[in-house]
């Protein structure tokens, strides 16, 4: 299973439905994942898993913002595909 770590401002509108499906009434601090990157920067995240990806989206206040004012019927949210997502693995 492929796995990775992606911003915010990555996060595609498919992404951001199962993110409210996962935790619909917002995430916990107890759900948020803390670890260092690579560059020893502290990242807090939250998981998604998909069929085939593990997502750890990096957690901000836009994050929240968004995921309690998403429509789901809205076009507002442009999709963006994390093509760039860094590659991470368990240690």
């Amino acid at each position: 299973m492929k796995k990775a770590i992606i911003d915010y401002k990555k996060v595609t509108p498919e992404l951001l439905l199962l993110l409210q499906e996962r935790y619909p009434g917002g995430y916990r601090d107890r759900d948020i994942i803390i670890f260092d990157d690579h560059h020893n920067n502290t990242i807090e995240a939250v998981e998604v898993k998909t069929s085939d990806t593990i997502y750890l989206i990096k957690v901000s206040s836009k994050l929240h913002y968004t995921m309690t004012n998403i429509d789901n019927d809205s076009d507002e949210l442009e999709e963006i595909v994390p093509d760039d997502a860094e590659d991470f693995s368990e240690e």
